[in-house]
């Protein structure tokens, strides 16, 4: 890995794809579970990784609501339904 994804970013996640940030998420989560990192930079990635899961996590519930099951009535007509709602 590169020294870059070794030091926790700072920047704004606004437009920072789903990817990169779980990528970010996955080596905080590897350096915390390793134990060599100092106190003060355990207590900084461990607030990055927070922002990092609510970031992912909003990507994924925007993403869930785009997807739309398609339902094909007796008829054979086909209409998009969200997802989340129940029959």
């Amino acid at each position: 890995m590169t020294k870059a994804l070794e030091t926790p970013a700072t920047g704004s996640l606004d437009g920072l794809p789903f990817e990169q940030a779980l990528a970010e998420l996955e080596q905080i989560v590897s350096r915390l579970e390793r134990g060599d990192v100092p106190l003060e930079e355990s207590i900084a990635i461990f607030e990055r990784g927070e922002q990092l899961k609510k970031h992912c996590d909003a990507l994924l519930k925007k993403a869930e609501a785009r997807i739309e099951r398609i339902a094909v009535s007796a008829s054979g007509e086909a209409s998009a339904t969200p997802l989340d709602i129940e029959e």
